[in-house]
């Protein structure tokens, strides 16, 4: 039997994090809810963050309190994240992608392992294939250019065989000055790469997202549509809610503040 298409949508402006967070715990329930009778639908949510340090939840309070005060005062928010990893950034220019896939659709039902690698074949067949990039092979979860230099993380988590947060890729040259702030996903001699680092040319986050969502596509073996937001259901109320409240906030901060 072939399986159902995962739909995705691309958030224009920036998210909050916590809300965006918020935003997949709605989602996920009501996969749950529809999951009995089979009608619960299969999505990939693609966005940039206002800027945002989270931690994974093998961190502890003592140990990030110092950080979120010193972190916060750059100008981006601090967020304690259910996913696993350690600290990390994201923000604009950077493509944050949330699949909220149910993992028992595959027959065999799909493992957190399979589900994890072809996320991350997923991320280094577009920067091949759309960019020209050799890639590092690297014993970290991530996308690496070289063995010190990182354009993608990797930080998932799987409820019920259903999965949420995902994966984060460096765009554009604006993430490494908030990366520079910290010692991210715990590697002390790592440094943040992006495209248009690795390149030398000007890109777009927007300029990513069909190539992105086809290769997405190709990996996990499903057809690919884009949400129609049009039809009025708790998942489109949901979705178009967070963007509405997002468009309302003020600018968010450019680069770290002194």
């Amino acid at each position: 039997m072939a399986l159902p298409p995962v739909f995705y949508h691309f958030f224009r402006p920036p998210l909050p994090y916590l809300p965006a967070w918020n935003l997949q715990d709605t989602l996920h329930r009501l996969q749950l809810q529809l999951r009995k009778s089979a009608e619960h639908k299969d999505l990939l949510l693609l966005l940039q963050h206002r800027p945002v340090y989270t931690a994974g939840r093998r961190q502890t309070d003592p140990e990030l309190d110092s950080e979120r005060i010193r972190l916060t005062a750059l100008g981006a928010d601090f967020v304690a994240s259910s996913r696993g990893g350690q600290l990390t950034y994201h923000g604009p220019g950077q493509i944050v992608g949330y699949p909220l896939l149910d993992l028992s659709r595959y027959s065999p039902i799909m493992g957190t392992r399979d589900y994890v690698c072809r996320m991350q074949k997923t991320l280094e067949l577009h920067l091949k294939e759309a960019h020209g990039l050799t890639l590092s092979p690297s014993e970290h979860t991530g996308v690496f250019l070289d063995p010190r230099t990182k354009i993608a993380s990797i930080g998932v988590q799987v409820r019920h065989r259903l999965t949420s947060h995902g994966f984060a890729m460096n765009v554009t040259h604006e993430p490494r000055a908030w990366f520079d702030q910290i010692v991210a996903c715990g590697l002390d001699d790592v440094k943040a790469g992006s495209i248009e680092s690795a390149t030398g040319k000007t890109v777009t986050v927007e300029d990513e997202i069909p190539g992105l969502v086809q290769r997405f596509g190709r990996l996990y073996e499903r057809e690919m549509l884009p949400l129609d937001l049009s039809q009025a259901n708790s998942t489109t109320e949901a979705i178009l809610a967070l963007e509405q409240e997002a468009l309302e906030m003020a600018p968010s901060a450019k680069a770290p503040l002194k």
